[in-house]
């Protein structure tokens, strides 16, 4: 059962990034636009950000074993026709289909985790689960590169997709078998008003700045952001209507009135912008920049990836007192990484050490960084706004990194556009290193609220201190 459950969180997980290194290959036999590609691996993440929380009631609706075989299905399905995709605008569609079913698949498998073990196999299965989201990114980037770099079939970036085919028919064949069925539970509804707002809300902020660029911004645009701010202002205001009428929110916003919360998105916020900002140019950048093939691209991000998770899982082994100050350290960090990787590239070389500094620096920032953040954000949260809080957090993190693709993406290849026909290799490196810059300012902009996190968790460590003891005064015509 834990098989089958690991299986579907690797074939969610391994989508987000697999696609990065094909990205080029998908723009020279599409004929994919910039903009195009930006949405090919954003879409994705956007589809699957906004219905993570619908996705989570469903299975308490229908039952967590319905709603994730039907995950899994559609997700097969998709992959299916992102493979077979005639055209660029059909790859973007099936793409935020494919993260709409992820968002239905992924939130049962803790979920089935968390009610079917118990004690120490609860322990294992978790640990399990840790490491699965730990390898996934690895996974993704490397597998990626082999395939485009394999040509199987001499289908290029298509078989990318079609390794989740056999994932996908192993687990629809075997999970109605071995995982068992569970009763709804029937105790959060669907936020149906919330989600009509949140969907198109999002779509009008982010569509416009990832098209615009190639549109030469047209009035439109502005038009379209200006009515997407408007719209998520009215969603924030229905969400606290359904709250104080003791509904179920898409997204419970009275719990950022917990202590660190509010902070905390914003420097999450700052980390995910910058991360999913530097995945995409910097993949852009080994593959068009320096020549570099799929596999060697894919293996560039290796030591990076090692890093993050090796300072991800042995952070708390650190000494406890220095616990609070591991995130805006860890920005810190990657600010620096960025910094190197800026000086690397600008002369359109390979980068040499400074670049591989650089990277694998940003890993262990973004491991010192994320999983700290992420629990100190989350730590003076009531356990009864628990569940809202962490749908709201997560919501968070996948939106920062789409935000960062649209923006950084958007910076870099107006940078590159700018050189016209003749593009020259220290043309490329100026972009990739002027992005880097600007991925650098937001990551040291982001240690600042964390170092105020770091003081609102330091505060809330400490015991309160005792009372003074009160002496009662002597009553009336009694001796001292």
């Amino acid at each position: 059962m834990l098989v089958l459950l690991l299986l579907g969180q690797f074939m969610g997980l391994v989508d987000v990034f697999i696609v990065n290194v094909a990205m080029p290959s998908i723009g020279t036999q599409l004929h994919a636009s910039g903009a195009s590609l930006q949405l090919v691996v954003g879409g994705y993440t956007i589809a699957y950000a906004m219905l993570l929380i619908t996705g989570a009631r469903l299975g308490d609706l229908y039952g967590r074993r319905r709603m994730y075989l039907l995950g899994v299905v559609v997700f097969t399905l998709t992959s299916a026709g992102c493979a077979f995709a005639p055209n660029a605008v059909t790859l973007v569609v099936f793409r935020f289909a494919q993260g709409a079913s992820a968002a239905v698949m992924v939130p049962q498998i803790m979920s089935v985790i968390q009610m079917r073990f118990q004690g120490a196999a609860r322990a294992k299965a978790l640990s399990a689960y840790g490491a699965v989201l730990s390898t996934g990114a690895v996974a993704g980037l490397v597998l990626g590169g082999v395939i485009v770099n394999a040509d199987l079939f001499n289908a290029g970036w298509r078989p990318v997709f079609l390794v989740n085919l056999p994932i996908g028919l192993v687990l629809i064949a075997l999970v109605p078998r071995l995982l068992p069925q569970d009763a709804p539970t029937g105790r959060r509804r669907l936020d149906l008003y919330g989600l009509a707002l949140a969907v198109p809300a999002v779509f009008l902020m982010v569509l416009p700045a990832v098209l615009g660029r190639e549109l030469d911004w047209p009035a439109w645009t502005f038009v379209c952001m200006a009515a997407g701010v408007a719209l998520a202002a009215v969603f924030v205001r229905v969400e606290r209507g359904i709250a104080a009428r003791g509904g179920d929110p898409l997204l419970n916003l009275a719990v950022l009135r917990a202590p660190g919360m509010s902070i905390g998105m914003l420097t999450v916020v700052c980390v995910q912008l910058t991360y999913g900002g530097f995945l995409f140019v910097f993949t852009l950048h080994l593959q068009q920049g320096l020549g570099e093939s799929a596999l060697r691209a894919g293996l560039t991000y290796l030591p990076m990836s090692v890093a993050f998770g090796l300072a991800g899982f042995y952070w708390r082994k650190l000494p406890e007192r220095i616990h609070h100050l591991l995130a805006p350290a860890g920005l810190a960090v990657s600010a620096v990484a960025y910094g190197l990787v800026a000086i690397g590239v600008q002369d359109g070389g390979s980068g040499g050490a400074l670049m591989w500094i650089g990277t694998v620096l940003n890993g262990v920032g973004m491991g010192l960084s994320v999983s700290p953040l992420l629990t100190q954000s989350l730590v003076n949260v009531p356990m009864d706004k628990a569940v809202d809080a962490s749908g709201l957090l997560t919501t968070i993190v996948q939106l920062g990194q789409v935000a960062g693709i649209a923006v950084y993406g958007s910076l870099y290849l107006t940078l590159v556009e700018r050189t016209g026909d003749g593009v020259r290799d220290h043309v490329l490196g100026s972009a990739m290193s002027t992005s880097s810059v600007w991925i650098l300012m937001v990551a040291a902009l982001g240690v600042v609220p964390g170092l105020v996190l770091s003081g609102i968790v330091l505060r809330a460590r400490r015991p309160a201190p005792a009372p003074l003891a009160v002496v009662p005064a002597p009553a009336a015509g009694t001796a001292d």
